[in-house]
C-alpha cells in the first residue's frame, strides 16, 4: 500500500519543466586587457559576449572571457583554468575621503550606485595551483584582470583576490595577493609595460 502510495505521488507530482524560459543576457561589448607574454604588454581587444545586468556577474563574465582567452591553445599568455577559475566577484562601495572643509561634514559613505568600488575577485585553488611561476607572468595576470575590471565597470577602482574564499600570500610564488590593487595601474597606454 505504501509502495502504491508513493508510486501515486510520483505519477501525480509536480511539473518539473519551467514556468518560464531561462533569460539569455544580450550580447554586448566587452574590453579586455590581454597580456602578451612576447612584449610583457597588455592589448585591448574588444570581444562581443552576452552580459548580464548584475554587477557582479558581469564582472564574473567578462573575467571568464579572458580567462578562456589564457587558456586556448594559442594564446599569447598561456593560462590553464579558463572561465571556471572565477568563482565569484564581489562588489563593494569604498568610502570617499573627506575634503578640507571649514563646515561640519556628515560621514563619508559612498552611495551604492555613484561612488568607488571594490571588487573582491574570488579565485580558484586550481587555477592558483597551476598557474605558472614568474614574476612577470604572475604580474601580467593581475594587471590583466585589474584592468579589464576597469574597462568594463569603470566604478571599480581598486582589486583584491582571493582564492577559495582566503587570504593567499601570493599567486604563484611572486605576484602578491596580500593587497588591494589599484585598478588604474592597470589601464595601458602608448607606452604602458609592466
Amino acid at each position: 500500500q505504501m509502495r502504491a502510495h508513493a508510486h501515486q505521488q510520483l505519477v501525480d507530482g509536480d511539473d518539473s519543466a519551467p514556468t518560464h524560459a531561462p533569460q539569455v543576457a544580450p550580447a554586448e561589448d566587452a574590453t579586455l586587457l590581454v597580456a602578451n607574454d612576447a612584449d610583457g604588454g597588455l592589448l585591448t581587444q574588444v570581444h562581443t559576449l552576452p552580459l548580464p545586468q548584475d554587477p557582479g556577474s558581469r564582472a564574473r563574465a567578462v573575467l571568464g572571457k579572458l580567462l578562456d582567452l589564457y587558456a586556448a591553445p594559442d594564446a599569447t599568455h598561456p593560462v590553464p583554468g579558463g572561465a571556471a577559475s572565477v568563482a565569484q566577484v564581489f562588489l563593494l562601495p569604498l568610502p570617499v575621503p573627506a575634503l578640507p572643509s571649514t563646515q561640519p561634514q556628515t560621514p563619508t559613505t559612498t552611495d551604492d550606485t555613484t561612488g568607488p568600488q571594490l571588487a573582491i575577485v574570488n579565485l580558484t585553488g586550481s587555477f592558483v595551483a597551476n598557474h605558472p611561476s614568474g614574476l612577470e607572468t604572475e604580474t601580467l595576470t593581475v594587471l590583466s584582470l585589474c584592468g579589464t575590471l576597469h574597462a568594463n565597470l569603470p566604478r571599480v577602482t581598486q582589486v583584491r583576490f582571493l582564492v577559495d574564499g582566503a587570504v593567499r600570500p601570493t599567486l604563484a610564488g611572486h605576484a602578491d595577493l596580500t593587497r588591494a590593487y589599484l585598478a588604474t595601474e592597470a589601464v595601458p597606454s602608448e607606452e604602458n609595460h609592466p
